[in-house]
């Protein structure tokens, strides 16, 4: 007994604060090289979530000073919308504190504990407190306030506090933004795993933001810097909070939503407490758990909870919306990469999103090849998780098993043994957008093993790959054929001329001979920027060098979208589905040559670079792919069903709304309320239950219907 009373007193509650103080490596600080690259990513994701959420175009600027020892004081400063004094405390000084940890939907960071760990790593390492500058455009002055972090109570301390003016370096007061500087003990490195390979990472996938890194020396020189400039003022679409749904709930989390829940009733708990639930699918899943549907949440047992659990499984729900993803886009993948990436070819795949365990999420690829990337070695990895670099753990992380399982020899790269990374001058970057992302550790460097994740990843490895092997194919061709066509072109006219001239006779035309010889259908295209209309001009030239007459379909891959379109068509042609278009080529003579031109609107210059062609016909193009039929109509039928899933929840959603409105009792108070009779029949709508029923997403804002969303 007194044994156990001994060790039992030794027993000591230890705060959150404490526990990454003895474990700083799960926070990503456990070398010094490695302890800056975390820093800036935190400070980084923090002003690029804080400049998105508030619609600013992001400027960052990085600025790193080495200092005696193994010190180096890091400067991370932003102009987003600043954070208010009373937060700042907050902001800095607690582990586990955040706005997004209970929020399902796409963010950089989660758990609230990134930027402070950086304070504590600061102060366990050279015990120096860290600046912090915050200015917010309502007030007239910036906050200037050095933290530090007490361990055991897991709050900021702070000290000199003050209000200044905060002015650039060219003597402008600054409207908005955030500052810190701190001092730590940290290793600056250059190489790929460095600050400045973390921030051309970040540069890739968002493109919207510009950002500059410094590195000083200990005597001030600049021994490193980048400078990435935004290429794109688009801002990432704002993404939407979203419930849990049902598939990817446990026991112990349904048990809290029904203790929690304010709702009276299991049918509207559910309705209400899940995205994917409809009111069939409700009374269905009641049904299977053999519950009551007015029987009341916090009621409900551990055995029925778990019958509910059980049944969410075997009833059909329907998918989670997925407005609470953001994905980068083929056209801002591809401005991404150029801006740090020569090269002169990419291609890019954007899948549809989809769901693993109820969290939705979308995969992106992008590959690039050529240029200036070395041919020697394996290719260049890019991996990214809701626009976050991927820094360490490639080898063990599921983005690059699924591209190690593609047989890259099928699409052009050297892949010895059809094992590990392909070699060749490419790379390819993956990013994987989700509610939910599942790392391997608590610093997030690689994505946990997921079937779901693996087999998109791997689809979209695949589209990248035919859009590869076709560049390749076409260039082997146009370069053969031209070396073909120079070389007809220099001899043949020198026999003719010289034997015309000893035989004293005129020269003959040569066009039939050539074509003859040459045997082939041509096309070139060319993507060029009219700068008087603001308009993408892409001309197609198709030659026949053959000896009949030809008859093609020709099919142009073109950037549609919100706001874009083909302005000038005058060949006409039709529509085949979302951003391909096609023009039928009745009669293409021998030695004759056909133009189609078209101009897209609603683009900025350099949008829009490269074409993609197809064709439909007997004989091949030199410069086009032989359009892919079951492909095609397999994006037709996804497009009919997705445009069909649209149109009918509208419509339901506007006969839901109307019979809401017809039965609903209103208490008379104003104006803007229903006007009812004493038998509670509607006489008349108000404007406002008029504005809603024109637009019905505003319904949302205000009724608890169980029938709006069915």
């Amino acid at each position: 007994m007194a044994d156990a009373e001994r060790i039992a007193s030794k027993q000591k509650q230890i705060s959150i604060s404490e526990f990454f103080e003895k474990n700083k490596h799960f926070l990503g600080f456990d070398t010094l090289q490695r302890a800056v690259i975390t820093a800036v990513k935190e400070a980084v994701d923090n002003s690029l979530d804080a400049c998105e959420e508030s619609r600013i175009l992001p400027d960052i600027r990085i600025e790193i000073n080495r200092l005696s020892g193994d010190r180096l004081e890091l400067i991370a400063q932003d102009n987003g919308p600043g954070i208010p004094r009373d937060a700042i405390e907050n902001v800095f000084g607690r582990f586990l504190l955040g706005s997004r940890f209970h929020a399902i939907r796409q963010t950089r960071g989660q758990q609230g504990i990134g930027i402070t760990g950086v304070l504590m790593y600061s102060q366990l390492t050279t015990g120096s407190k860290t600046r912090v500058t915050s200015k917010i455009a309502s007030d007239s002055s910036a906050v200037h306030v050095d933290l530090g972090l007490d361990t055991r109570k897991n709050r900021a301390t702070k000290s000199n506090e003050r209000r200044d003016l905060w002015l650039d370096e060219n003597g402008h007061e600054i409207e908005h933004g955030l500052m810190i500087r701190t001092v730590m003990r940290a290793k600056y490195q250059r190489g790929r795993q460095s600050v400045h390979q973390y921030l051309r990472m970040t540069s890739i996938v968002n493109p919207h933001a510009t950002i500059h890194l410094t590195v000083r020396g200990l005597d001030g020189e600049i021994i490193d810097d980048g400078h990435w400039i935004r290429t794109t003022e688009k801002l990432p679409r704002v993404v939407e909070e979203i419930k849990p749904h049902p598939h990817g709930i446990l026991l112990g989390q349904l048990q809290r939503m029904l203790k929690e829940t304010d709702e009276r009733n299991m049918t509207s708990f559910l309705r209400h407490g899940f995205s994917g639930v409809s009111l069939r699918a409700a009374k269905e899943i009641l049904a299977a758990a053999e519950l009551d549907e007015g029987r009341i949440p916090a009621r409900v047992k551990a055995e029925d909870a778990q019958k509910m659990v059980e049944a969410f499984q075997r009833v059909k729900l329907l998918a989670p919306p997925t407005d609470c993803l953001s994905p980068i886009e083929e056209m801002l993948i591809k401005k991404g990469l150029s801006k740090a990436i020569d090269s002169r070819f990419a291609s890019t795949a954007t899948r549809k999103p989809t769901v693993s365990q109820g969290n939705p999420f979308q995969i992106e690829v992008g590959l690039v090849f050529g240029g200036d990337l070395q041919a020697e070695g394996p290719i260049e990895i890019l991996r990214f998780t809701n626009r976050v670099p991927l820094m360490y753990q490639q080898g063990g992380c599921l983005l690059t098993k699924a591209l190690e399982s593609v047989d890259w020899k099928r699409y052009g790269l050297d892949h010895p043994g059809g094992r590990g990374l392909p070699k060749g001058p490419a790379a390819v970057l993956i990013h994987l957008a989700s509610t939910n992302v599942q790392f391997t550790s608590e610093a997030k460097e690689a994505v946990a093993d997921n079937e779901e994740v693996f087999e998109e990843v791997r689809r979209a490895m695949l589209e990248v790959g035919r859009g590869l092997r076709n560049h390749l194919k076409k260039s082997s061709q146009r370069k053969k054929a031209q070396e073909k066509f120079d070389l007809i072109n220099i001899i043949l006219p020198e026999i003719s001329r010289k034997t015309s001239q000893l035989l004293g006779r005129e020269e003959p035309d040569l066009a039939p001979v050539i074509t003859r010889i040459m045997n082939a259908v041509f096309l070139e295209d060319e993507i060029g920027w009219d700068k008087h209309s603001n308009q993408a001009v892409c001309s197609l030239t198709i030659y026949n060098y053959t000896a009949r007459a030809r008859a093609y379909t020709i099919l142009a891959k073109w950037p549609e979208g919100e706001g874009v379109a083909i302005a000038e068509n005058p060949r006409g042609g039709r529509k085949e589905t979302t951003g391909l278009w096609a023009w039928r080529l009745d009669t293409l003579d021998p030695g004759q040559s056909a133009e189609i031109r078209f101009t897209v609107s609603g683009l900025s210059k350099g949008d829009w670079t490269d074409a993609e062609i197809f064709f439909r016909g007997n004989g091949d193009i030199i410069g086009a792919t032989k359009i892919d039929e079951k492909l095609l109509d397999e994006m037709r039928k996804m497009e009919a069903l997705a445009l069909a899933e649209a149109e009918y929840a509208a419509a339901t959603m506007n006969e839901s709304i109307q019979r809401l409105v017809e039965r609903t009792p209103v208490l008379e108070t104003s104006g803007e309320s229903l006007v009812v009779s004493s038998d509670e029949s509607v006489v008349e709508p108000s404007n406002e239950s008029q504005r809603m029923i024109n637009n019905p997403e505003d319904l949302r804002q205000w009724t608890p219907a169980e029938e709006v969303n069915e």
